[in-house]
């Protein structure tokens, strides 16, 4: 005979299991004794309140003689965090062993995923109704002072690095009133690192030959400016902070971003974080050229700026590069020549730079580009090019170093004082 719905048979005997509706009863109950503390415990150590909610969920089973697995305890637990901090449907998906890079919400109420290295989002079974998503908005904003309204229907944020949570995150969340559907908010998530990224690990991920890899990194340490290249969640943030371990370890590090969202495994570094402009504030904005101009005057031996959309902060970049500054950056192009074409698009429509000058300063300011990008299937190093310091026939020049197949890098003519 099949067990009855609700049990688990056994080796001789038959065990309660919990329904939906005693787990969410369970979840209920053991909120209600959260409800007094204050938001910013709530917020706080998230494994603390966990450890706290599981002697709570013990005793309820107990007293109802109902069984769960370990796991399902731990599941529940989390759960009624996740209720009483807000993040609700929100929460599992932000770990920091999700295994995920990008979470997305569509003003249809469907949520999706995307997977760390894998080209395409996913859709997700998980349903959130629009209150708990307005909940987890509030939760993601209120710390930062901010909110999405009618008035102000775009609103782009950052999630902190937080105990048991990724290592912070870029927020866009975008009203209904701009993003019809079924009244739901559009959110993108773009997760970061937990932790820096080793170079052993960008070798295991076989994005490139280990010596490669290693070159690379070796010329980071000889004060080559880099400049990191490719197209949308193609890897270049995480690539560049690889390529940070060339850096010496006695260095004073500036890092200039919007979000911050590089971890370096250095003890002298100063992060100066770019801010926008707040609706209905007098408070103004603070760009990556500022962070540059400021980084200049703070004694930095390297540079580093998160990806440059603006012509300002690509011109603060490259006078602090041609003024003796090793630098990385990243940029968004698929391809040396590209990247030349767009920034010389940037520094004309943003500074008023034009072609000849701005390509002049590109040699000038730029030592390597790296490529980064998809092939088959998979993040991969698409190519490695040593820039030339004259231009020709009004172009600048490129010596490729890499490409796929080879297996280490070609020498590099370039030759920095450290």
């Amino acid at each position: 005979m099949a067990a009855p719905t609700g049990t688990v048979t056994g080796w001789g005997a038959s065990l309660p299991t919990l329904s939906e509706e005693q787990k969410d009863a369970i979840i209920n109950e053991i909120s209600a004794h959260f409800q007094d503390l204050s938001l910013k415990e709530l917020r706080g150590e998230r494994e603390k309140l966990i450890a706290r909610a599981l002697p709570l969920i013990q005793q309820v089973l107990s007293r109802t003689g109902a069984y769960a697995a370990p796991d399902e305890i731990n599941e529940l637990a989390r759960a009624v965090v996740a209720r009483v901090g807000g993040l609700g449907f929100l929460e599992p998906l932000l770990r920091t062993d999700s295994g995920l890079s990008e979470i997305t919400l569509t003003p249809n109420g469907d949520v999706w995923v995307l997977q760390k290295g894998a080209p395409s989002f996913e859709k997700l079974s998980l349903k959130p109704t629009v209150t708990e998503v307005w909940r987890a908005v509030e939760t993601l904003l209120a710390p930062l002072g901010r909110s999405v309204t009618e008035a102000s229907p775009s609103v782009d944020a950052k999630i902190p690095r937080q105990e048991g949570l990724a290592g912070g995150a870029r927020v866009k969340i975008i009203h209904p009133v701009v993003a019809p559907g079924l009244g739901y908010p559009s959110i993108n998530i773009r997760l970061f690192e937990a932790r820096p990224v080793p170079p052993a690990q960008i070798i295991g991920w076989n994005v490139a030959p280990a010596a490669v890899i290693h070159g690379l990194v070796d010329l980071v340490g000889k004060a080559l400016r880099v400049l990191v290249i490719g197209g949308t969640a193609s890897g270049k943030t995480t690539l560049l902070s690889a390529l940070c371990h060339g850096i010496p370890k006695d260095a004073r590090v500036v890092k200039i971003e919007d979000p911050e969202e590089i971890w370096l495994d250095h003890p002298h570094v100063v992060t100066l974080e770019a801010r926008p402009a707040q609706v209905g504030s007098s408070i103004v904005p603070y760009t990556l050229a500022s962070g540059v101009d400021d980084a200049m005057r703070m004694s930095p031996k390297w540079l580093i700026v998160g990806e440059m959309r603006r012509g300002d902060a690509v011109a603060a970049l490259f006078r602090a590069q041609m003024s003796d500054h090793p630098g990385l950056s990243t940029f968004h192009a698929e391809g040396p020549e590209a990247a030349v074409a767009r920034l010389n698009l940037l520094l004309y429509a943003d500074v008023g730079i034009r072609a000849e000058s701005a390509k002049e300063m590109f040699a000038q300011a730029v030592d390597l580009i790296v490529q980064v990008g998809w092939l088959g299937g998979k993040r991969a190093m698409l190519g490695v090019w040593e820039v030339g310091k004259s231009l020709k026939a009004g172009n600048v020049q490129f010596q490729q170093l890499y490409a796929p197949g080879d297996s280490e890098l070609k020498p590099v003519s370039i030759v920095r004082r450290v």
